[in-house]
C-alpha cells in the first residue's frame, strides 16, 4: 500500500485491486498519518473532515479506515457514533439473521458458520425497513479467508441494462416479492436462523400477525411452529439523487445462498406481480456481479463504511484457529 495524497488533512492510500469508476476509486482507503492516537482524536479528525469523507463515500460507495486506534466494540461504538448519524438498532430490523449485541449500537455481522458463504446483498433489502449505511469493524481477522466482498450495484445494473434491457426493465417496473421462513426458535447454524418472535420483536402469535398486517405482509403458520411470510412488493431497483439506478435487492444472496432456491427460485423470490424470474437471468446477474466486486481483505482494527444504497456486501468463508470477529453498526434511512 502506498500513500497517494499526503498534502491534505485526509490521507488516502491505494492498493492494486481497487476499482476505478467515473474518475474515482472503489473503495476509498483513508489512512492514519495525522497521528490519531486515541478514539477521541479520531472522532475529532472525522468531524473536522466530515464533509470531504461523506463526499468520497457518496461517490465511491465505500470508505475503509486503516491504522486508526479502534480496537474494541466500545471504541468502535464511539467512532461510529462520532459521525452523528441516526442509529438503526438490530432489534428494530426485520432481518432474520442471528446476531449478538455488544452494545446497543454494535453487534456481530453474522453468526453463520465459518464455512458458509454469505452472498452479495444490500442489507435488509428483502424487508420494508433497511439502513442507509453500514459500519463494519474488524476486531480480529481470520487466519485465512473471511474477506468482505463489496459490489457496486449501480455499475452492475448499468451492465445488465446494456446486456439484457428487457430483464432490467422487468426488475425496475415490477419490483420483487420475497418469501422467508422464520423458525420457532433461533438457529445459530443458519444464516437465516432468527426466530419469528425475535425477527418481529413480538411475544405472541397475535402480536406477530398484527405486525405483519401493518407492514403489508401475507403469511402462513407451518405445522412445526415456524412462520412463512411473503413481503409486499419491494423495489428491485432504486434511483439515487445523482440519477444513478442501483440494483437494490437481495436477489443474489437469495438465489445463491437460501436453502432450496437454486432448485426452485419462485419458492423465495418472484417479480412483484408474482411471476417467475427467469433462472438464466438470476445466474447471469450473479456472474455479472463478480466484475464489479472488490474483496476487502481485513486487517485487525480496520473500519469500513458502506453506502447501503450503492454497494452490496457479503462474506467469504474462512478457516484457521483464529476466530474472525467483524462487528457492525447501522445507520437509519435518510434517502
Amino acid at each position: 500500500m502506498k500513500n497517494v495524497n499526503d498534502s491534505s488533512a485526509v490521507a488516502y492510500a491505494s492498493v492494486p485491486t481497487q476499482h476505478n469508476y467515473n474518475g474515482g476509486v472503489f473503495p476509498e482507503i483513508v489512512v492514519n498519518n495525522e497521528g490519531c492516537t486515541t478514539v477521541e482524536e479520531t472522532v475529532a479528525f472525522v468531524k473536522a473532515n466530515q464533509s470531504e469523507l461523506e463526499a468520497k463515500l457518496a461517490k465511491s460507495g465505500a470508505l475503509l479506515f486503516r491504522g486508526f486506534p479502534i480496537d474494541s466494540a466500545e471504541t468502535f461504538d464511539v467512532f461510529s457514533a462520532g459521525f452523528g448519524y441516526p442509529n438503526f438498532t438490530y432489534q428494530e430490523s426485520l432481518s432474520n439473521a442471528v446476531r449478538i449485541n455488544f452494545t446497543e449500537r454494535v453487534f456481530t455481522a453474522n453468526e453463520a458458520p465459518k464455512d458458509v458463504e454469505i452472498f452479495l446483498h444490500h442489507e435488509m433489502a428483502q424487508t420494508p425497513i433497511s439502513p442507509s449505511k453500514l459500519f463494519f469493524f474488524c476486531k480480529t481477522a481470520a487466519d485465512e479467508g473471511g474477506a468482505t466482498p463489496l459490489c457496486r450495484s449501480d455499475k452492475l445494473f448499468e451492465a445488465l441494462k446494456e446486456e439484457n434491457p428487457a430483464l432490467a426493465k422487468d426488475f425496475k417496473e415490477k419490483g420483487l416479492k420475497y418469501t422467508t421462513t422464520m423458525p420457532a426458535a433461533n438457529d445459530a447454524n443458519s444464516g437465516q436462523g432468527r426466530s419469528w418472535k425475535s425477527t418481529l420483536s413480538v411475544e405472541s402469535l397475535e402480536e406477530a400477525e398484527a405486525k405483519l398486517k401493518e407492514l403489508g405482509y401475507t403469511w402462513q403458520w407451518l405445522e412445526d411452529g415456524s412462520l412463512r411470510a411473503i413481503t409486499p412488493v419491494l423495489p428491485a431497483v432504486i434511483e439515487l439523487s445523482d440519477g444513478s439506478e442501483v440494483f437494490y435487492n437481495q436477489l443474489i444472496a437469495a438465489y445463491m445462498g437460501w436453502k432450496g432456491v437454486r432448485e426452485n427460485p419462485s419458492s423465495a423470490i418472484t417479480f412483484g406481480d408474482g411471476s417467475a424470474i427467469p433462472k438464466a437471468g438470476l445466474e447471469r446477474v450473479a456472474e455479472l456481479s463478480e466484475t464489479y466486486t472488490f474483496d476487502l481483505e481485513w486487517q485487525d482494527g480496520d473500519v469500513a463504511i458502506v453506502d447501503n444504497y450503492r454497494a452490496m456486501h457479503g462474506r467469504r468463508p474462512y478457516s484457521g484457529e483464529r476466530k474472525r470477529v467483524v462487528l457492525v453498526a447501522l445507520v437509519a434511512s435518510e434517502r
